[in-house]
């Protein structure tokens, strides 16, 4: 088992835990916020076995049980920060908290009656997915189920609620985009957030357009950049890669490479008609495994999305896809 890291932020009152992941991400970050009443976990990790053995690791090398857990807040429903929040629960009998529209979309995606994969899969059929991928998309995608099992019962908390954690008041703060109703928490007195996915220090965040799900979500992100970076931040905690402190400049950053991608995906339909497949190959490159394929593909999607809402681009019926084509200057 590779032993999970953790460090302590003395000054914030914080510990960060490293929760393995595979390959690229390596590690998904959960945040322990003790206080007189116990400790709070902010972001669960997936379920899978070596987080599991992460979590009984830390737990006891801290001089904790599950007992000592009293709230657990996922910040999106994601499975790397939501998954193993239902097997936190049976074993602390702490609530679990997320926001009433990230639960709706964790009912949606991971719900019992299932067939959400059969829907994405004829939504990238539509967009040019080639059909002798199908089927390995439709596996992937049911895979993710094993990640959230067993679901937690759960408790909505929303932006403007009161919030409390380590015997401090904290600011919901609610975006989209990334995952509709994603949680940030913010500590005023400090300046430190837990921003969760909604900002990360080095990658982008994933943002995808999914039938059944938000209508226009890089429009959300976008705008919820915007709101996140009126906040006075010394100190952000993100859900991958190490804490960070140049949290405003890093909301700009993400603004500015979203318009530029807007503008490459325009230039690629100013040389030709494309389906969202093709230019997903033309942007990010035509060896992608299916995992990077699914995310590449609704990145795309969210991005033609955009340029359709800015009338730089219109939707053309092919054969057997949809095909994008420029139609205004940019």
């Amino acid at each position: 088992m590779k032993l999970p890291e953790w460090t302590r932020f003395e000054e914030e009152g914080i510990i960060q835990v490293k929760i393995t992941m595979a390959f690229p991400l390596r590690w998904v970050n959960s945040y322990i916020v003790p206080g007189d009443d116990g400790i709070t976990v902010v972001d669960a990790g997936p379920h899978s076995p070596v987080a599991v053995e992460n979590w009984e690791h830390v737990l006891k090398e801290l001089n904790w049980s599950a007992k000592d857990i009293t709230r657990i807040m996922i910040t999106h429903h994601h499975p790397d920060h939501y998954g193993l929040a239902g097997w936190l629960q049976e074993r602390s009998g702490a609530p679990v908290l997320m926001s009433t529209r990230s639960l709706q979309e964790a009912r949606f995606m991971w719900g019992e009656e299932g067939g959400t994969e059969e829907r994405f899969v004829r939504f990238f059929q539509a967009h040019g997915l080639p059909r002798e991928l199908s089927e390995p998309m439709r596996e992937h995608l049911l895979g993710a189920y094993r990640d959230v099992l067993p679901q937690p019962a759960v408790t909505c908390v929303n932006e403007g609620d009161s919030f409390e954690m380590g015997g401090r008041a904290w600011e919901l703060i609610m975006t989209g985009g990334h995952a509709p109703g994603h949680l940030s928490l913010y500590q005023c007195d400090r300046e430190i957030i837990l921003c969760g996915d909604a900002v990360l220090p080095q990658i982008s965040p994933n943002v995808s357009l999914l039938p059944g799900s938000d209508a226009h979500p890089l429009a959300a992100y976008m705008d919820g950049l915007q709101k996140l970076g009126q906040y006075e931040v010394r100190q952000a905690f993100p859900g991958h890669r190490h804490p960070f402190g140049h949290f405003r400049d890093r909301t700009v950053h993400l603004l500015e490479h979203h318009e530029e991608r807007l503008n490459r995906f325009a230039q690629l339909l100013d040389e030709k008609p494309r389906s969202a497949y093709e230019l997903c190959l033309a942007m990010f490159g035509d060896k992608l495994t299916v995992h990077q394929l699914r995310f590449a593909l609704s990145e795309t999607l969210a991005h033609l999305d955009e340029l359709m809402a800015r009338g730089q681009v219109e939707e053309q019926a092919g054969t057997l896809t949809t095909a994008y084509a420029a139609i205004s200057n940019r």
